[in-house]
């Protein structure tokens, strides 16, 4: 339909100057008229001079309504199909940025992908919004005038498109130019919204350190980078818009030039020299437009670019053809003979094999750094080992749909991340259908009611970005609320003690306990102390499984559990 209306918009350009062409042949008569055109004139306002003014004077108004509605039908439609495709091509991307691997995002700068989701698809929605219907107008526009104007006169319209090549080439060479400078600058521009992004996020740091000065300058440096770039690019679209108007000039005196003398010499009307001028200008001016359009061009053909660049992406863990949804788990997991790298040739993890039955208590510890948050990763299948397999229930993970997977299994971070909005909202993000008998409950059962409770709005408060309102303590009691709401056969518990104090730590292993029984759990930790009644412990160390047993085995082995075990309470007593 915009297109319908486009095509309407050029037919209305075409036949603008056509009244005053009759007037001029008709009323004026420099030269005696002919043509299809003059006995339509005749047929229908016969020979008065007054009856041919008032029929033209009706055609320009009727032209100017009839281009007047398919110029505001085209903006209206253009307009709505260009919001639509950003809203479809945001949903797009966003779906498949959020299905690619944690490998990518670990590696991905996070405002980078902003821009890419926000300015990148804006560009595209701008260019299809208010650009690309108006270069196909014009497109048709030329056309038309074209074929008109060599209907007339086919030497004097060769003369008038004698400075056509010439532009083209102009527009041709620095629109390469630009599209360059262009993907530069909106490459800085990601990495400035990196910067902003990772400031805004880590601002108590900041402030704690009295960084402020140096995040300032460290913006500056990238600011100042931006500018530079986009000078050079603006300076390219400056030196366009002059040399484009220089070589229509030329061609507009040519055909002034020349039209003239045929005038005067009786081979050409004066309202056929007014109607090629018209033309001319309406002409020349898409040609114009469309150098101009050169800059909205590069900024969504590079917006496309860098799309195409994330949606042509494969996440490294892809479900296979034939996996399959999960109905139930008993949660027996085992790792047979895996290894598992970060980066290629330095592995991380190293023939690692051993067996959780269903329904048993693991720990895993070891010194920082020994791969233990890598192997409860590599359950979920957060990441795909590069050798051996990690099997639940006798089946490899890999047999199994992700989302399938990752909802038999409840995961308590060691940094507890909370969204904006209600407490309610946060505890439910673990079953988005939940009661709210369903979340009192959890509550009660991770021990967070009691603080919840006493909040200004009960479990209606607004948290804010992160929990920052919330103490550490507060934060993971709800993000163990948000496990217990689960209810799922594996739980996984990441250091869910870091930073707690003593009364923090007893309330949070209170809601553990209760979390835990009948489920396959697996906590990592450094306090051993929070450990001791275990099924079984794994001991890593250098991305190895060296030791593992039950702490009295362990504690009596007089291996690495055991030197762990004597720094810690050894200077205790």
């Amino acid at each position: 339909m915009g297109i319908l209306a486009g095509i309407g918009d050029a037919v209305a350009n075409l036949l603008g100057p056509i009244p005053l062409k009759i007037v001029l042949d008709n009323v004026l008569k420099s030269k005696a008229p002919t043509g299809w055109l003059n006995g339509f004139i005749v047929h229908l306002a016969g020979g008065d001079p007054l009856s041919i003014i008032l029929v033209a004077a009706i055609g320009v108004l009727a032209i100017a309504l009839f281009g007047g509605f398919c110029t505001y039908a085209e903006k209206v439609l253009s307009t709505t199909v260009g919001q639509w495709v950003m809203h479809d091509l945001r949903q797009a991307l966003y779906f498949h940025i959020q299905r690619l691997s944690l490998a990518y995002h670990d590696q991905k700068q996070t405002g980078d992908l902003i821009s890419t989701v926000t300015s990148d698809i804006f560009a595209i929605q701008t260019f299809i919004g208010s650009n690309l219907l108006d270069a196909f107008i014009s497109v048709m526009t030329l056309v038309g005038m074209v074929t008109v104007m060599f209907y007339i006169n086919w030497r004097f319209t060769l003369i008038a498109l004698a400075i056509a090549p010439p532009l083209g080439l102009v527009v041709f060479r620095y629109t390469r130019s630009i599209r360059k400078a262009t993907r530069e600058v909106r490459k800085k521009e990601g990495e400035i919204v990196s910067v902003i992004q990772e400031v805004l996020s880590s601002m108590r740091v900041v402030k704690a350190f009295a960084r402020e000065d140096y995040e300032l300058h460290r913006l500056e440096e990238e600011s100042l980078e931006n500018v530079e770039i986009a000078l050079r690019a603006r300076g390219m679209k400056a030196r366009l818009a002059p040399l484009v108007g220089v070589i229509v000039a030329i061609g507009t005196a040519l055909v002034l030039w020349y039209g003239a003398r045929m005038v005067l010499a009786g081979v050409l009307s004066a309202g056929s020299l007014v109607l090629f001028i018209w033309y001319l200008g309406k002409m020349y001016k898409p040609m114009q437009d469309l150098s101009k359009m050169t800059d909205a061009y590069s900024k969504a053909a590079v917006g496309y670019e860098r799309i195409r660049a994330v949606m042509n992406l494969d996440g490294e863990v892809k479900d296979l053809p034939d996996a399959r949804r999960i109905s139930r788990l008993r949660g027996d997991i085992a790792f047979e003979h895996v290894t598992f790298e970060y980066v290629p040739k330095c592995p991380v993890l190293e023939d690692v094999s051993f067996r959780i039955k269903a329904g048993q208590l693991a720990a895993f510890v070891g010194p920082t750094g020994a791969g233990k948050t890598t192997i409860i990763s590599l359950i979920p299948r957060f990441y795909d080992p590069v050798s051996g397999a990690v099997k639940i229930d006798g089946i490899d993970v890999k047999r199994f749909q992700q989302k399938s997977l990752r909802e038999h299994i409840s995961v308590v971070l060691q940094e507890t991340l909370l969204f904006q909005g209600p407490v309610w909202k946060n505890i439910a993000y673990g079953k988005p259908n939940a009661t709210r008998a369903e979340i009192i409950r959890a509550a009660e059962l991770a021990n967070a009611s009691e603080f919840i409770d006493r909040m200004p709005n009960g479990y209606d408060t607004l948290v804010g970005e992160r929990g920052v309102s919330l103490s550490g303590g507060q934060r993971q009691r709800i993000a163990i609320a948000r496990a217990v709401i689960r209810n799922t056969p594996i739980l996984i518990l990441d250091e869910p003690s870091t930073g707690l104090d003593a009364e923090s730590e007893k309330l949070v292993f209170e809601a553990l306990d209760r979390l835990m029984r009948g489920k396959t759990s697996i906590v990592i930790a450094h306090r051993l102390s929070t450990i001791r009644s275990a099924d079984v412990i794994f001991v890593v160390q250098h991305g190895k499984l060296v030791e593992s047993g039950t702490h009295d085995q362990l504690a009596a082995s007089g291996g690495l559990y055991s030197e762990l075990y004597e720094i810690q309470f050894g200077a205790l007593q």
